[in-house]
């Protein structure tokens, strides 16, 4: 037996009390257009995904100001569980200032200072993105002011699961006594900073949603990044240099104090360092004359509160060996960034994220190309979600995924010729499901070695080969983040990459994104759908015909002349009456008594000539495949309690002689299990029965056999109607 184990690590969100205030001088309100477009059209109008542009300059030349009704100006937009305060008023910046800008000389990281919304992980990661022109300029686009071509329209873009999305919103935001309730740039007429968060917000479901998480998700839909995080006292010794390389490659990282505090409490340090609240990392330095080094930390607060200076004077002398660096190392003039020494950093922050913008090592100074795949898939309870190395009996229903690494890296690793991958798994976080906060699940995968003998093959590995096999690599932990990330060497060869919850039957989708240093395959690992069966038909025999019957069959006989009529055929609801008197005499009075509407499916399945009707031979060969369903059925419900588990069905499909794939299995979960994840005797053979019924169905309509059919509509209903 293997003696893997995982462990399971939860990462408190940063989501410190309500900021100092920030005020903002009324200006002169101002009046909006007469609306002169229906809601209706308004609504379709975000529906059709229009670009921007063409959104912006319809309300242009209509001479109306945009009003976004899929993220309206109302309560629904702010909380999700709670009401709004009744003096919540929705204002453009033109109602709240004289000649309001989107931008004022070049977005920068004092353009961000947070409201009474708890989202400082998302502001922190705002002003790393200022760090980065480029960057910024991609999820914060220029083509936008309020004087030219100016509708009350705006967007900004964002990374999402893989892909770019343009979130396009109104310029209406909250505001209470004239004031903005929420993020608030240092100048008082610039918005950008204001607009980007209710993007993000409508991006989320609302305002609320946004209470609370980790800078690295914000990072990583700023950028398309990859994320890590560092505890800093596991990382005593070369957390100074992965930031420092970080901080060179254009990475951008937020650190943080994590320590419970109570709810709209803050709790400051000695030096006034905020606990439970996450920073941006602006800088990292290093320097000093004659051998004598010093270690520097730049940090922003989004609160732009600056706390106590730990800095002397003689340290900025002592460390600046050129104009160049006094100019970068200058005492920091702006309200809430200050600089502090790295030991000092140490003694206080517990926690460091970087998004990196290319896999690039942070441990090595080389820069390479990367070849990246990238997976979607999903877990679903009582089938694909079978949880952590923890759990043995389900670990394998997990999806699993085949990399094939063949080209060693140019440099060994440890003297040893190595392959470089980072896996980076990401779940579906539902803020905009659970209004408070993300709704995320503790993740991590394992990676093992494939045996020899089942190089090439799509076949998923078994139970028992996770039962007895140890992995070679994993996630350091189950944490509950958005994204895990684990560089790994590996020695050439194939490789299955096994991404799970740690608990069992927590849903959720996710992407798996690989990079390796040099070429690499990848591929899901499923079965091809297939029957492996050869079908029985039922023989022909005349009413007097009786060869060789055993008891069973004499019984049939005679009942059926009892229900039937002259022609011994039946329909449905005597089907369910021989059924059920059989299985109290043939086969355990305890299983569950067959429903109708599988007696349905079971006379639709061997139903050739679409009668109707069953004759007793279509019926006998019929009891025949039960009975086989029935020892596969007794071979898994080990408790003898009449039922199995959902997960089980993988096992017991394959003992019937179908093959089926990933997402078949989550169907059959679905639609077959009850709350318990649990399937009786009757679902069971439903079950069965719909799977013969439609691979015969497939068979008959696939005559030239190149494995793909082609229906109209009638032939569609007919097929699946009768079934």
């Amino acid at each position: 037996m293997s003696a893997d184990k995982a462990q399971v690590e939860n990462l408190p969100m940063f989501q410190a009390g309500p900021s100092p205030s920030h005020h903002a001088p009324s200006g002169q309100d101002f009046t909006n257009f007469a609306a002169i477009l229906s809601r209706n059209e308004r609504i379709k109008d975000a529906k059709r995904l229009k670009t921007f542009v063409e959104l912006r300059d319809k309300y242009v030349s209509r001479k109306v100001l945009f009003e976004d009704p899929l993220f309206p100006a109302s309560n629904t937009s702010l909380f999700k569980t709670r009401k709004a305060p009744p003096n919540v008023v929705w204002k453009r910046p033109r109602e709240l200032c004289d000649n309001p800008q989107f931008i004022i000389g070049g977005a920068d990281r004092t353009d961000i200072c947070q409201g009474d919304l708890g989202d400082c992980w998302l502001l922190a990661a705002i002003a790393c993105l200022t760090l980065n022109e480029k960057l910024l300029y991609r999820v914060v686009p220029k083509d936008q002011s309020f004087t030219e071509n100016y509708a009350g329209i705006f967007h900004f873009q964002f990374w999402r699961y893989g892909e770019w999305v343009d979130v396009v919103i109104d310029d209406r935001i909250p505001t209470m006594n004239n004031k903005p309730m929420y993020t608030t740039s240092g100048k008082k007429n610039e918005f950008w900073s204001a607009l980007l968060e209710k993007a993000y917000a409508k991006l989320h479901g609302s305002y609320e949603a946004l209470r609370g998480g980790n800078t690295l998700e914000a990072m990583e839909d700023f950028t398309g990044g990859v994320t890590e995080y560092f505890l800093v006292r596991e990382h005593q010794k070369e957390l100074f240099q992965i930031m420092k390389k970080a901080m060179q490659r254009g990475s951008l990282m937020c650190c943080g104090i994590e320590e419970f505090v109570p709810q709209n409490r803050v709790v400051r340090t000695p030096e006034g360092l905020v606990k439970g609240h996450a920073y941006s990392v602006t800088g990292v330095e290093q320097g000093g004359p004659d051998g004598v080094k010093i270690r520097l930390m730049r940090l922003r607060d989004p609160w732009g509160v600056s706390p106590l200076p730990t800095i002397k004077a003689s340290d900025w002398t002592s460390l600046a060996q050129s104009d160049e660096e006094k100019k970068r190392l200058q005492p920091v003039e702006e309200l809430g960034e200050f600089w502090l020494s790295y030991e000092h950093f140490q003694a206080n922050f517990t926690r460091v994220e970087i998004c990196n913008l290319t896999p690039d090592t942070l441990k090595d100074s080389r820069m390479s190309n990367w070849t990246v795949t990238v997976h979607e898939g999903r877990w679903v309870k009582g089938s694909s979600a079978g949880g952590c190395r923890n759990f043995s009996d389900t670990f394998w229903t997990n999806p699993q995924y085949r990399i094939k690494l063949s080209e060693v890296d140019d440099e060994p690793h440890n003297g040893e010729k190595t392959c470089t991958a980072v896996v980076a798994l990401m779940q579906r976080e539902r803020r905009k499901e659970s209004y408070m906060g993300p709704a995320i699940h503790p993740i991590g995968f394992f990676i093992y070695e494939v045996p020899k003998k089942f190089h090439g093959s799509t076949t998923p590995l078994s139970k028992s080969f996770f039962q007895s096999t140890a992995s070679v690599a994993k996630s350091k932990s189950y944490v509950n983040l958005r994204e895990v990330t684990e560089r790994i060497q590996l020695k050439p060869g194939e490789y299955v990459i096994v991404p799970s919850t740690f608990d069992p039957n927590l849903e959720s989708d996710f992407i798996l994104r690989i990079f390796t240093e040099k070429k690499s395959t990848s591929q899901v690992m499923e079965e091809p759908v297939k029957e492996e069966r050869q079908q029985q038909e039922p023989r022909k025999l005349k009413l007097d015909q009786h060869p060789e019957e055993s008891e069973e069959d004499k019984h049939f006989r005679h009942f059926y002349k009892q229900i039937a009529g002259q022609n011994m055929e039946i329909g449905a609801h005597e089907l369910k009456i021989v059924l059920n008197d059989a299985v109290s005499k043939y086969i355990d009075p305890k299983e569950a008594v067959f429903g109708l509407d599988s007696c349905r499916s079971m006379l639709a399945l061997m139903d050739i000539d679409g009668s109707g009707q069953l004759s007793l031979d279509e019926f006998k060969l019929l009891w025949k495949k039960i009975k086989q369903w029935q020892m596969i059925f007794k071979r898994y419900d080990l408790d003898k309690s009449g039922t199995i588990r959902s997960y089980e069905m993988r096992s017991a499909v394959q003992d019937a002689g179908f093959r089926l794939n990933n997402e078949l299995f989550n169907i059959i979960a679905m639609r077959y299990a009850n709350q318990h994840l649990e399937m009786d005797f009757d679902s069971f053979i439903s079950c069965m029965v719909r799977l013969e019924g439609m691979f015969r169905a497939f068979q008959a309509f696939d005559t030239d056999k190149d494995g793909v059919i082609k229906l109209n509509v009638v032939q569609w209903l007919q097929l699946t109607l009768y079934a």
